[in-house]
């Protein structure tokens, strides 16, 4: 498997630390709202990663943070008149209901930055002791210009870094890039006590101790947005190496960003869109399927047309499914013929086609690719109870939802069971088809659009789905 590792500019063979095991963090979201759709992007596209990794046999410890204390929640407080500790909880819950829509796991830990403020702490001190920070006027400060690596994973120095800024004017600092570790208390903040008085921790140094303390000094995998890389990752590596002395994660990966109608997501363009807004036009996991159909590494484009795409290409595979589903009610127990063993071949060889597309630095869009000829191949095949097997219709459904599995979609079960009444109005107008009383049907079939039960008349018999 091979991995693009930002530090380097180039894929890389994926190696990690222990054998069998990966260890991996990834940003999370900062919980005073609803995440929005650009947010959702790298939500989605590693944990498919976490996913995958398990897929191949690896045993993968997924840290994903909360971020509970900042400038954002601390006015959402304030505006709300509610605790930070409310206006947090209340968001982490949100959260929870758009990820589990979306098919994103949980990660194994979920720690917050308030829950690791003795362990910041300490890290803060770690950083004095080691003259890498200094404290003016109960702020802290990390001093870019005493890690001699700033910059390594921009690929900037500090030169262009600061000419390419827009770096606040504070005296307190002693160079215009050094950035806060942590922050003195302001009336009507809430606090913590420190050494070096009651305050809070800066951004970037919560994400160094929760990486520490539940993954260790050093990590195989570090992920996020691509807008991360500088500051946050940037500042991630020089105070957590600093510390530490070693090196902080080995593959640094970034997704692309994420376009509205081809413009950049903006409140003030009026094309600010959260999951929960385009959950109502759209199922969550058309959102999934979407953020799959392109390389996460590519600028993605989101758009009513490209959604729709998403849709039908879903509707495509849920199709097949049911198609095999209900041949594998109707069909009768037998081996494969010599022509289903070639198909099985030929499925295996989509199969490893598949493997091959996520082994190359996680290419979903290729990955696919090869389930949608797998669905081809299926759709062509293996079209009556009459001539297929039920072994190859095993076979084949067992594979697309493998493989769907990987990539978080089409795992859900068409829903069991119609009223009795119903049952008995889609035979009666079956039978009336039968008898050639073409009214008598039409008006069953209204009655039961009616009712929000949608047919649809197949060469595999009569499917039915909710409306």
């Amino acid at each position: 498997m091979r991995l693009y590792n930002t530090m380097t500019r180039k894929k890389e063979e994926f190696i990690p630390l222990e054998p069998g095991k990966v260890k991996m963090y990834s940003c999370g979201p900062t919980v005073y709202n609803y995440f929005h759709i650009g947010n959702a992007r790298p939500f989605i596209i590693f944990d498919t990663l976490r996913r995958y990794l398990k897929y191949r046999g690896y045993e993968v410890k997924f840290v994903q943070n909360f971020t509970d204390i900042d400038d954002k929640l601390i006015k959402k407080s304030n505006e709300e008149g509610r605790t930070l500790k409310e206006i947090a909880e209340r968001y982490i819950r949100e959260y929870y209901i758009d990820a589990d829509g979306l098919g994103i796991e949980r990660a194994d830990v979920h720690p917050t930055a308030t829950e690791t403020i003795d362990e910041i702490i300490e890290l803060v001190k770690s950083l004095i002791d080691k003259g890498y920070a200094y404290e003016a006027n109960g702020d802290v400060y990390f001093s870019t210009k005493k890690f001699k690596e700033y910059g390594k994973l921009s690929q900037h120095n500090l030169e262009e870094l600061e000419a390419g800024s827009r770096v606040d004017v504070d005296e307190r600092k002693a160079d215009p890039m050094d950035f806060a570790i942590w922050k003195a208390q302001k009336p009507g903040e809430p606090a913590w006590n420190s050494p070096w008085g009651p305050g809070r921790p800066g951004w970037h140094i919560e994400c160094s101790a929760m990486v520490i303390k539940h993954l260790g000094e050093t990590i195989d995998i570090h992920s996020g947005g691509l807008d991360l890389i500088f500051p946050h990752h940037e500042n991630e590596i020089a105070q957590s190496e600093a510390a530490t002395g070693k090196p902080f994660a080995r593959y640094w990966l970034h997704n692309g960003f994420l376009n509205i109608n081809n413009q950049k997501m903006s409140k003030s363009l009026n094309n600010f869109f959260t999951v929960r807004d385009i959950s109502k036009q759209y199922d969550y996991e058309v959102i999934r399927f979407f953020m799959l159909s392109a390389h996460y590494r590519s600028p993605l484009n989101f758009s009513d047309d490209l959604m729709e795409q998403a849709k039908n290409g879903l509707e495509r595979i849920y199709n097949c499914l049911e198609n095999l589903e209900h041949l594998k009610e109707h069909g009768k127990e037998c081996g494969m013929s010599s022509s289903e063993i070639e198909l099985s071949k030929r499925l295996v060889e989509l199969k490893a086609r598949f493997v091959e597309a996520m082994d190359d630095d996680l290419n979903t869009a290729d990955a696919l690719a090869a389930i949608f000829e797998i669905v081809k191949e299926v759709n062509s095949n293996i079209t009556s109870v009459s001539n297929s097997s039920s072994a190859i219709i095993d076979f084949s459904y067992g594979m697309i939802r493998e493989l769907g599995g990987v990539l978080g979609i089409a795992q859900k079960q068409k829903e069991k069971g119609l009223d009795v009444e119903i049952e008995e109005m889609i035979e009666k107008r079956q039978q009336a088809r039968k008898e050639k009383n073409w009214k008598l049907a039409d008006e069953i079939r209204d009655k039961l659009k009616d009712m929000g039960i949608s047919l649809e008349d197949t060469p595999q018999g009569v499917k039915w789905k909710r409306v």
